[in-house]
């Protein structure tokens, strides 16, 4: 299978307080999910590698490796034989496994979805592209919290935008819907 399903930092504690108390944030995190929820049974249907990405963050972190915000969220579909990587930083890829696995199991193709949509979601996405990846980013399967200066919304619809025809050499970032994701080309 040349395709497989990345799903990042879609975990507890994801979400910092400051920038998530408004309720379109929460309601688009939860919306998220489900769509990541019907990718891992799509990406499963058809056989494709599904990879959970979880930042292992230091103590004092949200994501402080082995506390409740660190956990990948349950309703998401993972099960016992889905992979998981760890990382310490916003490259999926830097200091960790991910390109090894994804070599192991013949991937030439990501299909990409998680958190945090300007931060990891952005970085794995470049990343892939500059390593040979061909990347499908799911237009309706990232998102974020809102920053001082911009809403979630905005934030989301700026990096499907912005990262919509990236390329370096031969790959290239394509920005789809998650019922589109994984269509035959």
């Amino acid at each position: 299978m040349s395709k497989a399903l990345l799903i990042i930092d879609v975990q507890e504690g994801i979400l910092p307080s400051k920038g998530a108390e408004r309720p379109a944030v929460r309601q688009r995190f939860d919306e998220v999910r489900r769509r990541i929820f019907d990718l891992v049974s799509e990406a499963r249907g058809q056989g494709a590698p599904i990879v959970f990405v979880q930042h292992a963050g230091a103590p004092g972190h949200r994501l402080e490796t082995g506390t409740s915000g660190w956990e990948i969220c349950g309703d998401v579909g993972r099960t016992a034989g889905d992979i998981v990587v760890s990382k310490t930083s916003c490259d999926s890829f830097y200091e960790t496994d991910l390109q090894m696995v994804l070599s192991n199991q013949s991937v030439k193709h990501l299909v990409v979805a998680g958190l945090m949509t300007q931060y990891c979601v952005d970085t794995t996405c470049r990343r892939a592209v500059s390593l040979g990846f061909d990347v499908t980013l799911v237009a309706d399967a990232h998102t974020t919290a809102d920053t001082g200066t911009f809403t979630v919304e905005q934030i989301v619809d700026h990096h499907n935008g912005l990262l919509d025809g990236f390329d370096a050499g031969t790959a290239v970032i394509t920005v789809k819907r998650a019922n589109e994701a994984f269509a035959k080309a």
